[in-house]
């Protein structure tokens, strides 16, 4: 007869029973636990042992101090000896003091740690849950409560109660757990309810959570492949995955065919859904150049108004008040002490003279002077002068070219993260003569059409940028259609000085851009822009590592986390970042007994780590590829630190999907900053992304130093390929009309 492995025993080795043993104890220790698919390796405390016992399972949510029974198998593990893999276990909430005090310190509830945990069990006992729950005044009573605590605690048990009901939902249904928090903080106490009434709403609303996902748990819940809801949710799923790569509209017939064979459901089904959303008007048809398109009313009326607020300002008379550019421009030579070229010459006369232009170029061809001059000239006349960038890194750069202050255009326009949109707008436009606005390139269909709207009836507008660059993250090829169109001026800087002309790296990116190999394969070493051969990645990978721990640093006396920025074309694969950033972090920040970590997302966070921000957050005020550094984790807040520039931001744990190491960022997450030293691998393996302004675009990030790792062969096919994708929409059709 077989002995059960917790019997009495003679010996110190259980035999293991059968595929139905069961064992009930105190959760010790959680020693693993992965939110995303709910598995979790834990301690577990059971009478007749001295020793506590390995339990594999799966659960949504789980704390030291529970009590936990479970069924499974056991196992002998070469490693960790005897452990049960189960295959039913459930968790609830203790009920020995031990226990009670465990589930309290193990940070499941934000205000309490392992020192309230005890003070709390010591004067309360078994009622303590009671008292939080039903009686919370009576918190204070403990040393060290005070109201707010109290009141955080409060807050902190309901939270988590209604968040423990989501968890145990999602992972019945077969999502991770992770998400929960951000789920409640969404739809609240109804949450559920919500989710069971359209299953598809998780997807349009709940960050990191796609429509295949939702469609999961829609098929869980009983809906039928063949709904109307499942088809109306495709078609808005297609229209969004089509914003996020860069259309303002689909051809009609893509968006019918891909979501056939998205949802593998007969095409009438699909035509009914999408004749349900043009009657609806959750969709517009459109014929554009002679196809119908299909667009979300948002960017067609985004698209509207840029065109009409363009044509109104090209239509304009000469802006007020008027300027004598003969006697102006000399004026600035002599204030700045700069001669101005013929060209940033004619530059300048054409710009004094238009209500709005498209001042465009390369690096070195002097913009930055031009827009200097520009504004020496306006401010002058005690014209106001509103300068704005994309990006917070791009807007302190024009900040310090200028010596004006500079905003990010959502400053500027006053976004107002509580509904949503913008103070600024034509009803309650700028207070300012002139608008600068520096990186067009970056600026997307909605965020144009909110400045233009903003714009006041007679001032001025210069948009300033590299149509070279990459384009917008967001929907819209903005400064290529308004330059393509000729709706408005545009002046166009090719003369490269002399200064700039000595620098390897902007004659190296004019060369790219001509679709030229620039001269760096046998550059000196005292050259700012090197090409270092590797043939194979694994050894790309080693050496940049190398370079940005050890070689770079030394021979320039940088930092290698704040100065130096590896930029990938690529997310995945040996070189694309997500590997990269796991090798810089061993190399760069190694775990510490002294520095606090979270693992979540798929991402482990340790203090001093560099991490960006993946999307925008209003309320935060930090925004998508904002880089900073992790300077708290507090393990009993549930909360992580980071300082952007001068400001250190709060995240609750539920929210680091927003984050992701930044030792090496993707190129598009580049735009609008510069870096100190940029390191840029380049191999074969990354061929369907090698394109011409890609790597155009990452070389002009670098100030002092670009360093390229990898094949010639890549470099050679990255500088020929000057196919970029074609982005659908409308906007250079309504700026022709």
């Amino acid at each position: 007869m077989k002995r059960h492995p917790f019997r009495k025993k003679p010996d110190n080795e259980p035999v293991p029973g059968g595929p139905d043993d069961a064992l009930s104890g105190q959760v010790e220790r959680v020693t693993f636990h992965n939110e995303e698919t709910g598995f979790c390796i834990l301690k577990v405390k059971v009478q007749g042992r001295k020793e506590p016992v390995a339990v594999l399972g799966s659960l949504p949510s789980v704390a030291a101090g529970e009590w936990l029974t479970a069924q499974g198998t056991w196992e002998k593990d070469r490693e960790h000896g005897i452990q049960l893999k189960a295959h039913k276990i459930k968790t609830q909430p203790p009920t020995s003091l031990e226990g009670i005090e465990k589930y309290l310190g193990s940070g499941m509830i934000k205000g309490i740690g392992p020192v309230y945990a005890t003070k709390l069990v010591k004067k309360f006992g078994e009622k303590v849950f009671d008292v939080i729950e039903n009686q919370s005044k009576r918190l204070q009573e403990v040393e060290g409560i005070g109201q707010e605590r109290r009141q955080r605690i409060k807050e902190a048990w309901a939270e988590q109660k209604v968040v423990r009901d989501i968890m145990l939902f999602l992972h019945a249904h077969g999502l991770g757990t992770n998400r929960a928090v951000r789920i409640f903080k969404s739809y609240g106490a109804e949450a559920i309810a919500m989710i069971r009434a359209d299953p598809y709403r998780l997807a349009r609303d709940i960050h990191g959570i796609g429509f295949h996902s939702a469609d999961s748990v829609a098929e869980k819940l009983g809906l039928e492949a063949d709904s109307l809801l499942r088809a109306r949710a495709a078609l808005d799923h297609l229209l969004d995955q089509a914003t996020t790569e860069g259309h303002c509209a689909l051809p009609r017939r893509d968006l019918l065919e891909g979501a056939t064979r998205l949802l593998e459901v007969d095409e009438d089904i699909i035509t009914q859904a999408f004749e349900r959303h043009l009657k609806d008007e959750r969709i517009i048809s459109e014929r554009i150049e002679g196809e119908e398109m299909i667009f979300l009313p948002l960017l067609r009326d985004a698209e509207e108004r840029i065109a009409r607020q363009l044509r109104r300002l090209s239509e304009a008379s000469e802006p007020e008040p008027p300027i004598d550019v003969e006697k102006a421009i000399p004026w600035v030579e002599e204030k700045t002490g700069r001669k101005l070229s013929p060209s940033q010459y004619d530059a300048l006369r054409r710009a004094l003279r238009s209500r709005a232009v498209v001042i465009t170029g390369g690096p070195g061809v002097g913009k930055t002077t031009l827009v200097q001059s520009l504004l020496k000239i306006l401010t002058a006349k005690k014209l106001k002068c509103l300068l704005a960038a994309p990006t917070g890194r791009a807007a302190q750069r024009l900040a310090e070219a200028t010596g004006l202050e500079a905003s990010t255009l959502h400053r500027l326009l006053e976004f107002q993260p509580a509904r949503g949109g913008f103070q600024r707008s034509a009803s309650n436009p700028l207070e300012g003569d002139v608008v600068v606005v520096d990186e067009v390139s970056m600026v997307d269909v909605p965020l144009m059409s909110r400045l233009l709207d903003a714009l006041p009836r007679k001032a001025r507008l210069i948009l300033v940028g590299d149509a070279d660059q990459l384009p917008s993250v967001g929907p819209g090829l903005v400064l290529g259609d308004i330059i393509r169109s000729g709706t408005i001026p545009v002046v166009h800087l090719r003369e490269i000085f002399r200064q700039a002309g000595d620098s390897r790296i902007i004659s190296g990116a004019h060369a790219i851009n001509r679709g030229e190999v620039p001269d760096i394969i046998e550059a000196a070493k005292d050259s700012d822009f090197v090409f270092i051969e590797r043939e194979e990645a694994e050894e790309c990978a080693t050496t940049l590592v190398t370079m940005v721990r050890d070689r770079l640093p030394k021979h320039l006396g940088v930092d290698p986390i704040e100065d130096i920025q590896i930029l990938s074309p690529m997310h995945r694969g040996s070189l694309g970042i997500r590997e990269l950033n796991a090798r810089l972090q061993a190399a760069l920040n190694p775990h510490s007994q002294y520095r606090e970590e979270y693992q979540g997302f798929g991402n482990l966070f340790r203090i001093g780590d560099k991490v960006i921000q993946t999307s925008n957050n209003y309320d935060k005020e930090v925004f998508n590829g904002d880089i900073g550094r992790i300077r708290a984790i507090d393990k009993e807040e549930k909360q992580m630190r980071v300082r952007f520039g001068k400001r250190e931001v709060p995240y609750e744990f539920g929210e680091l999907d927003e984050l992701e190491l930044a030792y090496a960022i993707t190129i598009h997450k580049s735009q609008g900053s510069e870096f100190p030293v940029v390191v840029i691998p380049l191999a074969m393996q990354q061929y369907l992304l090698l394109q011409r302004n890609l790597l155009y675009t990452g070389v002009t990030r670098g100030k002092r130093m670009v360093v390229l790792i990898g094949q010639k062969k890549a470099l050679g096919l990255a500088v020929r390929n000057e196919s970029t994708r074609h982005r659908h929409g409308g906007l250079l059709h309504r700026l022709s009309l």
